[in-house]
């Protein structure tokens, strides 16, 4: 498999000077879109009712502002928790689209969510982003007590760019030796930035995740490609041999037709080899960020991960 920096000719668009002007102009346009795309992403499933809390967590990186979907009323006074990531490529913040899959997993999981508004490049590239997010699940966990959720039974999960935070978050917990984290949910996540996206190859013929997203996403994220083998952006790529054994399980969800499916199959394929692949579900005849249109394919989806976070904290 052909690294970014072996691959073909630099689009011009992968290049350090252009990318992030580019990631800094998709942000101004999803800022000028944020209440319609809020107040669309409200309307949905409204079986489910927002009920929520704001909340600043601080962070060695800068503070992350988090929003807290509580679950309904039961006897369990400290439930579980979620710590949920958005997707965005590293570069837009996109949490209230997650806003649906937040409530969902509140009300059929009975567990507390937090979505995380994460810092994002190129403001803030890497390894910030990952390393404020694991300081966020750290704080989650030692904070529970006085939040009103039990930090002992905790689980992390994302979607796309979330989903590779949420499994570098994942091995920062097994090599600083905690929080203990009882499941890793990984919805169509990237994990192998050291391949860059002209190298990789989707199963139709133009994929949502088109190649000059791609160089913009990952030149903005990690401009350096020299870092882009990092194990925290690129567990999936083979440079990568640690042993995962006593990471936390993980729940891996793939598209059929997502041009990231293969290096998550890779990583569901060295997590099963370590004795920590909970599940890997391939949803048909999808693409990457399926879940944001396809209302009975988000629900499936939403319904299995509510599934698997109710086994793995009860």
């Amino acid at each position: 498999m052909p690294d970014s920096s072996k691959f073909g000719r630099m689009s011009l668009l992968a290049r350090p000077s252009i990318a992030p002007l580019v990631a800094k102009a998709m942000q101004r346009a999803t800022r000028l879109a944020g209440r319609r795309l809020a107040l669309s992403s409200y309307a949905r499933f409204p079986e489910h009712p927002r009920k929520v809390r704001e909340l600043t967590i601080p962070t060695s990186v800068a503070p992350a502002r988090a929003t807290v979907y509580l679950p309904a009323a039961s006897e369990d006074t400290a439930p579980a928790v979620h710590v949920n990531f958005h997707g965005g490529g590293y570069v837009m913040t996109l949490t209230e689209l997650d806003d649906p899959l937040c409530r969902f997993l509140a009300a059929e999981a009975g567990v507390v969510v937090i979505n995380v508004d994460y810092a994002v490049a190129p403001q803030h590239p890497f390894p910030a982003p990952p390393r404020q997010a694991y300081e966020v699940v750290r704080w989650v966990a030692e904070h529970g007590a006085e939040q009103g959720w039990d930090g002992g039974r905790l689980t992390v999960g994302g979607q796309s760019a979330g989903g590779g935070l949420a499994a570098a978050v994942a091995r920062q917990a097994l090599e600083e030796a905690g929080p203990e984290i009882a499941l890793q949910v990984l919805h169509y996540p990237p994990l192998d930035l050291a391949t860059g996206i002209r190298g990789k190859r989707a199963a139709i013929a133009r994929p949502m995740l088109r190649p000059w997203m791609g160089d913009v996403f990952d030149t903005s994220y990690i401009p350096d490609v020299r870092l882009r083998r990092d194990r925290l952006a690129s567990p999936a790529h083979p440079s990568d041999t640690a042993d995962l054994k006593g990471i936390a399980p993980a729940l891996i969800v793939t598209a059929e037709y997502d041009i990231l499916k293969a290096e998550a199959q890779s990583y569901a394929d060295r997590l099963r080899t370590a004795g920590a692949l909970a599940g890997h579900h391939d949803v048909a005849g999808a693409d990457h960020g399926y879940d944001g249109k396809d209302d009975v394919k988000a629900r499936e989806t939403y319904a299995l991960i509510a599934r698997h976070l109710r086994d793995a904290v009860g």
